[in-house]
């Protein structure tokens, strides 16, 4: 039987090499859970693929179940104790991936190439260090409510105004 050890590491040079996760048992989940969203499958020899861009596929709401899942590994990076610059520089990748995500086809695309996961665990891996002090859950739920709602209205709102286009443009 073939060996099936995911590959995590991210075609970019000019980011510095991971560290270890054998430490951390959150962290190996994170990169489990955005390896399985992102690259679980492959297509020919160079390029893989997640459960995520299918997932984008289910109309209307597809995109918001992806970025529920997105939200997971900012929630368990906040947790980590990353710094808030780079918790909203994963945040924004999460929202580029679930608007643009939205807009048929060529947000599947777009799903399928950028991978918001896999870009936010190696943000993770960058910034994290064990001299970082976990946060409590209570001062990371409100925050990411906040930040889940803004994802799901801004996803819905582009939804909404690509399906009012599309009926304006058919008719």
């Amino acid at each position: 039987m073939k060996n099936v050890t995911p590959d995590f590491e991210l075609v970019d040079d000019d980011l510095p090499p991971r560290k270890s996760f054998d430490s951390e048992p959150r962290l190996r989940r994170l990169r489990a859970l955005a390896w399985f969203l992102d690259r679980a499958f492959a297509l020919g020899k160079t390029r893989r693929f997640g459960v995520e861009p299918l997932i984008g596929l289910i109309p209307a709401v597809g995109d918001w179940i992806g970025g529920i899942f997105s939200l997971y590994i900012l929630y368990e990076a906040a947790r980590l104790g990353i710094s808030w610059r780079v918790l909203a520089r994963m945040a924004l990748n999460i929202l580029l991936e679930v608007v643009v995500g939205t807009i048929p086809i060529a947000g599947d695309i777009f799903d399928f190439i950028w991978q918001a996961n896999m870009r936010n665990v190696q943000l993770v891996e960058t910034h994290f260090s064990t001299s970082l002090k976990s946060r409590p859950v209570g001062g990371i739920v409100l925050p990411l409510i906040i930040a889940a709602a803004l994802l799901l209205f801004s996803a819905f709102a582009l939804g909404i105004a690509l399906g009012v286009w599309l009926w304006h443009l058919l008719s």
